[in-house]
């Protein structure tokens, strides 16, 4: 049976629970937050609630003998890859760092967060919460689809910076997550280099940067 942890459940994760739930599938779901009433939402057979931060979570929990899902939904208001990786590579001097800003010229409709993340999409309207990402059309307006986000960002050159991006997969209709290989993936990659990396998660339209650091 595949599993999913979906990592926040407030509108976005309980609209993703309820949907592949739904799905006729055979799924089990490990759904993490904080809140306890969002949890109680989503309260099903194949549900299991874990009232704990989402990053705190994934920290823990990742990796652990019998504990890793076929795919991980982030739901949560934090670029959730970026932090899993502070998180586990704190004791190594890996820390937070401003992106400059002359990479914004370089990204599609460009927005900075409160905690320094770089958010991006080739949309400038709200797309709807049910879009499929098909691969040549925008569902909205039917127009050519512009280079997929996560090799746009994938190819980013702004020296000293390396660039490392997560694609996030199209799991179900404005539904994306990706697996515990890619996050494994990323980390290997962040260790191994000894400058700034923007690291990213994206999936075709939208993405988010954070840039990080070696002490």
């Amino acid at each position: 049976m595949e599993e999913i942890w979906i990592i926040g459940v407030g509108q976005f994760g309980a609209l993703a629970y309820h949907r592949l739930s739904e799905r006729g599938k055979k799924r089990r779901f490990v759904l993490v937050d904080p809140n306890k009433e969002n949890l109680l939402r989503c309260e099903g057979p194949h549900a299991t609630l874990e009232q704990s931060d989402g990053v705190v979570f994934l920290s823990k929990g990742l990796g652990e003998k019998g504990r890793e899902p076929d795919w991980i939904i982030p739901a949560l208001p934090v670029h959730l890859a970026a932090e899993w990786i502070l998180s586990r590579l704190a004791l190594e001097g890996v820390h937070r760092i401003s992106i400059p800003r002359e990479i914004e010229p370089l990204l599609p409709n460009p927005m900075r967060g409160s905690e320094g993340n770089i958010y991006v999409s080739h949309a400038d309207f709200r797309c709807p919460d049910d879009c499929a990402e098909p691969r040549d059309l925008c569902t909205a307006t039917h127009k050519p689809r512009k280079q997929d986000m996560f090799d746009l960002l994938g190819e980013l050159r702004i020296n000293p910076f390396q660039s490392m991006v997560i694609r996030s997969y199209q799991l179900g209709p404005g539904i994306g997550g990706y697996r515990p290989k890619q996050l494994f993936a990323l980390l290997e990659g962040v260790e191994q280099t000894s400058g700034p990396v923007l690291v990213s998660t994206a999936c075709r339209c939208h993405g988010v940067i954070t840039a990080l650091e070696r002490r």
